[in-house]
């Protein structure tokens, strides 16, 4: 187990499951729901602090999910896009802690030994981003010294446009394996149920 970094967890699970047609946070994966084995993955990782932003179905996503151990936030303004749900979770990042990794509620298959990795290997780079085989994605690590500009970013993908800005100042730590699948669409989780028969 690594040592417990100075960083919380951010799961955001927000999304209005617009393309689904249903919560995608409720959609029955392993032994619960898809948002139950992000919310574990980010339990079995020594985070001082961890925190839930929710937003379409908020309600009925919290009675269903059991958020012990998070701090909730839920966004009002969910459908703006993700980064409303990153500016809405600002405020909770505890002071003594130098920023946050950011998890996505509907890609379960991250795997803990890619946040360790990702923290070990960012240096003192603003943003750290995970380097898959295939490309880049989640989850990503951001300081503290990118909350002004994360907290006026706009859109679904305002962190990628970020990233982008900052070019050679982003930390790319390289993990064996594919960029996890995400669940936006029923092909995505029929996709995601597949791999996880197979994995079994």
């Amino acid at each position: 187990m690594p040592p417990e970094p100075r960083f919380a967890a951010l799961v955001l699970a927000a999304g209005g499951s617009t393309r689904l047609g249903r919560p995608k946070q409720l959609l029955p994966y392993r032994d619960g729901v898809l948002l139950d084995a992000v919310l574990g993955l980010a339990r079995g990782f020594p985070f001082p602090q961890r925190i839930l932003a929710l937003g379409g179905s908020a309600d009925e996503v919290q009675q269903a999910v059991d958020t012990t151990g998070f701090d909730v936030v839920v966004n009002d303004e969910y459908t703006t896009g993700c980064s409303s749900s990153i500016a809405a979770a600002l405020p909770t990042v505890r002071a003594d802690l130098d920023g946050f990794v950011l998890l996505l509620g509907d890609q379960p298959e991250v795997r803990p030994e890619a946040i360790a990795a990702l923290l070990a290997g960012r240096g003192t780079a603003p943003i750290a981003v995970t380097r898959y085989d295939d490309g880049i994605g989640h989850p990503f690590a951001l300081s503290r010294s990118t909350f002004p500009a994360l907290a006026g970013l706009h859109g679904d993908r305002g962190v990628w446009k970020l990233i982008d800005r900052l070019g050679s100042a982003v930390a790319r730590v390289s993990v064996s394996g594919t960029v996890p699948r995400d669940v936006d669409t029923e092909a995505d989780y029929r996709a995601l149920l597949a791999g996880a028969a197979e994995s079994a």
